[in-house]
């Protein structure tokens, strides 16, 4: 459980503790084995509660997502922060872009959620996802600093990249090797 799962939960009734970790859980599960379009009704209906208490906790399928995927989020921003140490800045970010993909593709269909909560500050998503650009500006910049990336790469353009090709290699997984190849022909392309 995250720190801010934490917070949540020991505010709460500990009925509604319960089942808001029982939603979150089945969220997970509901999310690894049909994507991030699995049917809410479904989720709640194996954590042993009704829509209602689904949608009390969770307005909406972005603050499920978001909830689900904050720990993923926090271990890939204490990556990056590991990563500001590395002694090649390019090595660095472009390492961290490979675990962003690694990551989304866990779950089908979160990269077009990224993707579109990268154009909406009031979405769920944007929890995660402000974040995530701060850290990358971190290594970009220390990137560009170095003189090993572009000055007009920008961290927007970076991220939305990177979704596109986990979603292209979570359409194509036939070609296991697409994303990485894909994130080659990026590299080459920002790079000074």
């Amino acid at each position: 459980m995250t720190t801010a799962e934490h917070d949540r939960s020991r505010r709460m009734r500990a009925d509604a503790r319960r089942n808001y970790e029982r939603l979150l859980a089945q969220a997970r599960i509901a999310f690894a084995e049909h994507g991030t379009g699995a049917s809410l009704e479904e989720v709640a209906r194996a954590a042993g509660v009704g829509i209602g208490t689904l949608y009390r906790h969770f307005p909406n399928r972005h603050a499920l997502m978001s909830a689900v995927f904050e720990e993923a989020v926090n271990d890939l921003l204490a990556r990056s922060r590991a990563l500001l140490d590395a002694p090649q800045p390019c090595t660095a970010l472009v390492t961290w872009l490979r675990e962003i993909i690694t990551h989304a593709s866990e779950y089908r269909g979160l990269s077009r959620a990224l993707m579109s909560a990268s154009q909406d500050a009031s979405s769920a998503l944007a929890r995660c996802s402000d974040p995530m650009r701060e850290a990358g500006q971190a290594l970009l910049s220390r990137a560009q600093r170095a003189g090993a990336v572009r000055q007009d790469v920008s961290m927007g353009d970076l991220l939305q990249i990177t979704n596109a090709i986990a979603l292209a290699a979570e359409e194509t997984p036939s070609d296991p090797g697409l994303a990485d190849r894909l994130l080659r022909l990026t590299l080459r392309g920002i790079t000074s």
